[in-house]
């Protein structure tokens, strides 16, 4: 397992390369094809590369992805290395040890009939590609495991905000800054009332954040700005106040006179609650149980996933099944090496235990039991 996360941990795959992905997806298919005997689908979306591998009828979805935040040429400043019974380099915790886990699951499965693998090429920037994909994967399935990295401790993830993005764009005029300023209208003062009226749509006591982020404003020191815009990513618990972000933000008005706005985006993903990775999570804590591993703790999260699709269709989700570490996306990525089998076996016993059951609605205890004849 550690030789295949070197390889594709060495193989950079910074989401909005297309190249870089798509090398980093015949990394993912030559292991794939070494552990399962068989070639994956190339899915080829707007220039994306997604890997599908498909043993009959959907049923359960091991889900992840193979790109990363970091860009080419971060392996100079973060060498992959393990020492001292860790592991690190760029991307390694989110998520290409999830990969890895993913695909030696399967390939540990005693029948693989009803397993589905979708491992796609631009989770890291919203999933705009992939999104139709994964939920027409996931549609007909008992159940989803979302192989992305594990929460603080080695927590499941069975709760993640979900996620809205906008861009305010303004339109000023220009003029000279010195000589006659009173002809601008500038945009960067609109923007900046723009700023201020979306990050008051925060809500600390619900756990809403509406963040105002990359900012853009003019062209040169002594001239009215006469374009600005502003991102903006908002996270919530919950649909309602999804809602009301997404009606305020698309009900802002100018404030200084001459301007014009314009607002992109919207929701993106729904929340994954509770309810979406209940049943499963109660199984996985008992399989975990019954192979030693260990107590299972879970954790609700800020960060959204793919698990946010699958689980916004109705699908039970269980998320957070990847790697044990920390330091996603910051210089301390890393991935604790002995927790690598343990959790794979725990993906594995996962996706037998529902496999083996058949069809039924109710994901099953280890016993065989549905949810419903637990309850």
């Amino acid at each position: 397992m550690i030789d295949d996360i070197e390889a594709l941990v060495r193989c950079e795959s910074p989401s909005e390369d297309h190249e870089a992905v798509a090398r980093s997806a015949e990394v993912v298919a030559a292991i794939g094809r070494r552990l399962l005997g068989t070639e994956p689908e190339r899915i080829v979306t707007d220039g994306c590369t997604h890997l599908r591998w498909r043993f009959g009828e959907p049923r359960v979805l091991l889900l992840g992805h193979h790109d990363t935040v970091w860009p080419r040429g971060s392996l100079r400043t973060h060498p992959f290395e393990v020492r001292d019974g860790v592991l690190r380099g760029p991307g390694c915790f989110d998520m290409k040890a999830g990969v890895v886990m993913a695909l030696h699951a399967a390939a540990a499965l005693p029948d693989r009939d009803g397993l589905s693998i979708l491992i796609t090429g631009d989770e890291e920037i919203g999933s705009p590609r992939s999104r139709p994909l994964i939920e027409d994967e996931a549609k007909s399935c008992d159940a989803v495991f979302v192989l992305e990295a594990s929460a603080d401790g080695g927590a499941l993830k069975t709760r993640r905000k979900g996620v809205s993005r906008y861009w305010i764009e303004v339109e000023g005029r220009a003029a000279h800054a010195g000589l006659e300023p009173e002809k601008g209208v500038n945009a960067g003062i609109e923007v900046a009332h723009q700023i201020l009226a979306v990050a008051a749509l925060a809500d600390p006591a619900r756990g809403t954040t509406v963040v105002p982020t990359a900012l853009t404003a003019g062209t040169t020191t002594n001239t009215v700005p006469a374009a600005a815009s502003v991102a903006v990513d908002a996270r919530v618990w919950d649909t309602g106040e999804q809602d009301r972000v997404d009606r305020a933000v698309r009900s802002l008005t100018p404030v200084v006179d001459g301007t014009r706005i314009r607002i992109g985006g919207g929701i993106n993903r729904a929340p994954l609650d509770g309810p979406a990775s209940e049943q499963l999570f109660a199984l996985a804590t008992e399989l975990a149980a019954d192979l030693g591993l260990g107590p299972l703790t879970e954790a609700a999260v800020g960060g959204a996933s793919d698990g946010n699709f699958t689980a916004g269709l109705g699908i039970p989700t269980l998320d957070g099944l990847g790697a044990v570490g920390g330091g996603a996306h910051a210089d301390d990525e890393h991935v604790l090496v002995a927790e690598l089998p343990r959790r794979t076996e725990l993906v594995r016993k996962l996706a037998e235990t529902v496999l083996a059951r058949g069809s039924s609605s109710a994901p099953t205890n280890a016993r065989g039991e549905s949810g419903a004849a637990q309850r």
